[in-house]
């Protein structure tokens, strides 16, 4: 499989020969490289991270036994734990510089690997938009065992906010303020709009077994509005950590349809196919999200090989949008390779090569370093979210609570 290849290619690179030699063989390589190879060195990159955490961990465990162990006086306990921190972090600070040397080595840029849902990083991206579920009242007795998923009839998604009149001058002030809208300014319009939505679905690990073997069959099923696809026939026969590497078009529009469901499903050759487990994403949240959660924001921009720009709009475009909505002054590119934005100066490379190797003039990476240190942007600045892969537990409404 491609997967393997990519493995077997890894560590014909990683282990060795000279370093010129490596080199040499790094160039043509380039072709080869493609959207696994970038996963695969971002999850080591992960379990590296997780090891020195742990070693970190361990080492300061033994410390502190070893302290208590000499029943030392408090002040000397202190300087000793003040002295602790200090030490970790010049480890880490020379185990940090080992990885971008690999990476020069490997080339490989990275993505983020989320071990958890994004909502968890991103506040369930309720920055503005919080929603609120409507229920059935109850009818009765019969009713009163329902529970409150079965109770919800529609979902209210707003924000509420209680102020006072006559506003601040700060607010009246503004550029473009609309008396109508009070405090909430900028606030998109009610309309539906339609999306393309493109869901990319890497593997499944530890997935709870469904038949007697121990093992299961998966498939993957996703539902949002009226699109219902099973990739049934594409069934991964008795495999508890399938690696599908799939993606799927929908088209959808919003509010109507905001809420995707991707499950699993374990095939059967008789009867009927059980759900394994299942997850599900309201993608409107992500869509109306500061954090720009549709399109993750990658380490670099270019325009070709395995690390192409995927984002429809390139790095410039995003920035200018997030200026306007944002109010913020700028983006203001200048010579030498700088830019502006509010009161803050960037700085990065100018000039970007396409396959033939010519170079060509671009603020695109300039543009690319300030999305990623948008953070740093008073007042309308906030955390973007990065190119990424998440991992999301799956969930049986049998089973409430148990991860699948």
């Amino acid at each position: 499989t491609e997967e393997e290849k990519e493995k077997k290619k890894k560590k014909k690179k990683g282990g060795g020969g000279g370093g010129e030699e490596e080199v040499e063989e790094e160039e043509p390589d380039e072709s080869m490289l493609d959207w696994w190879s970038k996963y695969f060195a971002s999850i080591e990159t992960m379990k590296e991270q997780l090891r020195q955490q742990e070693a970190a961990a361990a080492e300061a465990e033994e410390k502190e036994e070893m302290e208590i162990a000499e029943g030392s006086k408090g002040q000397v306990k202190n300087k000793e734990k003040s002295k602790a921190p200090k030490d970790d972090k010049k480890k880490k600070q020379q185990a940090a510089p080992e990885l971008p040397e690999k990476n020069k080595k490997q080339k490989i840029d990275e993505l983020k690997v989320f071990n958890k849902e994004l909502e968890t990083e991103f506040d369930n991206f309720e920055d503005w938009l919080h929603t609120f579920n409507l229920l059935r009242g109850k009818i009765g007795d019969n009713d009163d065992n329902a529970t409150e998923e079965e109770r919800i009839v529609g979902r209210f998604k707003g924000s509420m906010c209680v102020y006072k009149v006559p506003l601040p001058d700060d607010i009246t002030k503004e550029p473009g303020y609309d008396p109508n809208f009070g405090m909430f300014q900028g606030i998109p319009s009610n309309d539906p709009i339609n999306v393309l939505v493109r869901v990319y679905i890497v593997r499944a690990t530890d997935l709870h077994p469904a038949d007697i073997n121990g093992k299961a069959d998966p498939y993957i099923a996703i539902k949002l509005g009226k699109t219902d696809i099973k990739d049934k026939e594409n069934y991964i026969s008795k495999q508890l950590n399938p690696v599908f590497g799939k993606s799927f078009d929908i088209e959808a529009t919003f509010p109507m349809e905001s809420m995707l469901t991707v499950a699993v499903y374990d095939w059967d050759l008789v009867g009927t196919d059980d759900l394994i487990g299942e997850t599900k994403i309201d993608l409107e949240n992500r869509y109306y999200s500061k954090h720009r959660a549709t399109c993750g924001v990658s380490q670099s921009y270019s325009i070709y090989g395995y690390n192409t720009w995927r984002d429809p709009m390139k790095p410039s475009q995003i920035l200018s949008k997030l200026c306007k909505e944002g109010k913020v002054d700028g983006p203001h590119f200048g010579p030498g390779g700088r830019v502006k934005v509010a009161n803050r100066v960037f700085t990065g490379p100018t000039e970007i090569e396409d396959e033939n190797g010519q170079k060509k003039q671009t603020d695109e990476h300039l543009a690319l370093t300030v999305l990623r240190h948008w953070d740093d942007i008073p007042r309308a600045g906030c955390k973007l979210v990065p190119e990424h892969v998440e991992t999301r537990p799956l969930l049986n409404p049998d089973k409430p609570g148990i991860e699948q």
